[in-house]
């Protein structure tokens, strides 16, 4: 039997919110909850790709690691988003990232196998799914200019203008320091340097991982803003500990 909170936690999810009544129990039915530790391995890079999965609670940090064991966050996952979706299209799937819990994390796997059998009886579900695949391509061309037009100072600033939430003055970074480094492509002693840089020039304050932005106009200045307007949205190893199915 299909448990209630199931589907009501799938409906959390932009893509899976759009889906009839019917749908979401089909999901349901092929779907199982996770439940993840600090750091915990969720799948590694080239794992077979079964599954996709929606973050209900904590924050999934998506890496690859290169042949010398060095490792660069691609995205950091919130809840209500969904990562690996676009896999279900590929014949024989694998993980091109490994997934990692940063904190205690929630999570709903979803057969992929079964998600794309359903989508084929349904165009507007489709549409759904293309729409969230283009929005995410959009963040990723963001990205891309980002990382290739910006000084390490310049993305810094976006990064905290980007995640400061509406009418307010501060924010928690809701990561070590060292991970969202890796997220925007700097070293760690870089970060450092920008984060004092920062401070000394009364721009923004800092207490731990709290962030108070003290002077926002010019924060704008330092990011190459023109206006707030142009902010665009960035997209998201040891042995792992086995998961818990709930």
């Amino acid at each position: 039997m299909i448990e209630p909170a199931m589907i009501e936690a799938l409906r959390t999810g932009p893509l899976l919110s759009e889906l009839t009544e019917e749908q979401l129990v089909r999901v349901a039915g092929h779907a199982s909850r996770l439940g993840l530790d600090a750091g915990q391995l969720l799948f590694s890079q080239g794992d077979p790709a079964e599954r996709f999965y929606l973050v209900l609670k904590g924050q999934m940090r998506l890496f690859r690691l290169s042949p010398e064991g060095a490792e660069k966050v691609i995205e950091i996952v919130t809840p209500g988003q969904t990562f690996a979706e676009a896999l279900m299209f590929l014949n024989a799937p694998r993980y091109p990232v490994c997934a990692a819990a940063l904190g205690p994390t929630e999570l709903i796997g979803i057969d992929a196998r079964d998600f794309a059998s359903m989508l084929r009886d349904s165009v507007d579900t489709c549409f759904v799914l293309l729409g969230n695949l283009s929005r995410r391509l959009r963040a990723l061309i963001g990205e891309i200019d980002n990382l290739t037009l910006h000084t390490a100072t310049s993305r810094v600033a976006r990064y905290l203008l980007m995640q400061l939430p509406t009418g307010c003055r501060s924010l928690d970074l809701g990561m070590r320091k060292g991970v969202l480094a890796s997220r925007l492509s700097i070293k760690p002693e870089t970060f450092s340097r920008v984060e004092k840089k920062l401070i000394d020039q009364g721009v923004i304050a800092v207490r731990g991982n709290h962030v108070t932005i003290l002077d926002q106009a010019a924060l704008e200045e330092i990011a190459g803003l023109g206006h707030a307007q142009e902010l665009t949205l960035m997209p998201c190893a040891a042995a792992a500990r086995p998961l818990r199915e709930q």
